[in-house]
This record gives structure tokens, sequence and C-alpha cells, in this order.
């Protein structure tokens, strides 16, 4: 099965130039990818191991958890129809046992289908039709995320009146109250605490969090967003009309 490349998306050139630029954080990283189409799963193989990375493949929702729990993947991509138990199952399954990144692949094109996938956990998303070289850029913008390490001087405790943050521990407080977000949510909001008073736009988020070789759509970052909203009680973020969103609570010393 071909794969195309549509239009909007970045030249061959530029995704060349993104993925030399984070080659050297794939070496042992580990991927499953699950798809049931042969062809598919055969041409991201041999894109994703000339790349450096240690492959594994799943062709149905059973295989999948089977797979994963055997080789504790750092990355999935998932495609969202697969027979026996759906992508939106497997996700839901490997979201209750694990932090892994997810990318989901789904050849529909409606936006609910894509909220869908967000919303039950998974981290980001690509539609069918699609270039092998967009995926690989993903997978390295996302391994260039999951592999980077604060420095001394980045870690750091942050605090408002009503949230405190904590880098090192990867812990985040509301009121107190411990919160429970998944990796890029803490990220996106360790992002905004750091900006407090400031809009930032969904370019800049992205930048922040999934790094300056991620490429998809801003679409993301809103999702993720609403889910930090929602845990904080819908306060302190705010969305800044034709901008992005904006952090704001008191500043404490």
């Amino acid at each position: 099965m071909e794969i195309t490349q549509p239009a909007h998306l970045p030249t061959a050139g530029l995704i060349d130039q993104l993925q030399k630029v984070t080659r050297d954080v794939t070496v042992n990283g580990k991927i499953l990818i699950v798809d049931d189409e042969d062809d598919i799963r055969e041409l991201l193989l041999a894109y994703l191991e000339k790349e450096g990375y240690q492959v594994s493949q799943a062709a149905d929702g059973h295989e999948a958890l089977k797979v994963a729990r055997e080789s504790s993947p750092d990355v999935v991509i998932l495609d969202i129809m697969l027979p026996k138990m759906s992508g939106l199952e497997v996700l839901s399954t490997l979201r209750h046992e694990s932090d892994v990144y997810v990318i989901m692949l789904t050849a529909r094109t409606e936006e609910v289908d894509k909220l869908v996938g967000l919303n039950m956990g998974a981290d980001d998303y690509l539609t069918k039709p699609f270039s092998p070289r967009e995926l690989v850029a993903r997978v390295n913008a996302a391994f260039r995320r999951l592999t980077h390490q604060p420095t001394g001087t980045e870690k750091g405790l942050y605090r408002t009146a009503h949230v405190r943050l904590d880098e090192s521990a990867h812990k985040a407080w509301a009121d107190g109250e411990l919160l429970d977000l998944t990796a890029i949510e803490f990220d996106l909001l360790l992002t905004l605490m750091m900006h407090n008073g400031q809009a930032l736009t969904r370019e800049q988020m992205l930048e922040h969090v999934w790094g300056t070789t991620y490429y998809g759509e801003t679409r993301v970052v809103d999702v993720h967003v609403g889910h930090i909203r929602k845990k904080l009680g819908n306060r302190f973020i705010n969305t800044v009309w034709g901008v992005g969103y904006r952090f704001e609570d008191e500043r404490v010393a």
C-alpha cells in the first residue's frame, strides 16, 4: 500500500533536515507498530530501523497488548481500526498500565475521531495517507522530548498562590491536592507556569514541549490544555483569542 504525502506537509528537504537534528537520540529506542495492513507495517519498519530504532510489530489489538507487555516500548504507533480489539480499546488498556508515548494512526478524517483518541490519552495522531518520513520525524521529536533531562539550572519548584509544581519530582498540586497529570500535561503546565501572566501561542507551546522538530497540528495543544483545565477546576488557564493560552495566578515569594 502506498502512503502519500499531502501537499500541506513540509517538503522532503525540510523533513530530512529535521531528522538529522534528532538522529542522535534514536539509538536503542524501542517502538511498537500496530497496524493490520502488512504493507504499512513493513514500510514503517524499514524507515524506523534505518533510523536505528528497535522495532516490534503487531497486526491486531490482542497481539499489540501482548507485545507491549513483553517489550515495554518507548513509543507505540497505533492504528485506530484493528481486528479483534480496536485501537481505542488498546489505548485505554495501555493507559491503565503505562505512560508510553502513543501516536494514533487513522484513516478517518472527522475531527471527532482525532479528539476521541487524544481524549483517551494519545499523545499525538496522524491521519492516513501520510508520508513515512513525516512519521519518522514525529517519532524523532517524541524521543527528543522523552530523552531530554533538565539540567540543574532548569529543574525547579514553581509556586503560585494556588498551584505548586516540582519539576524534579515531576509532581504538581492545586490547593494542596496532587494532580493526576500525564507526562505531556505536566510539561505543558510547567511551560505555562514558567510564563505566568504571559500569553503563549500554540506554536510556542509545541516548541517548548515537543521540540523544534515537531510540525504536527496545533490542535493537540488545545486538547491537552483542556485536560489540564479540568484537573485545575477550570481555573488559572485562560484562552487568549487569536493567540493561545495564558496561565494566571498570584505569584508568591
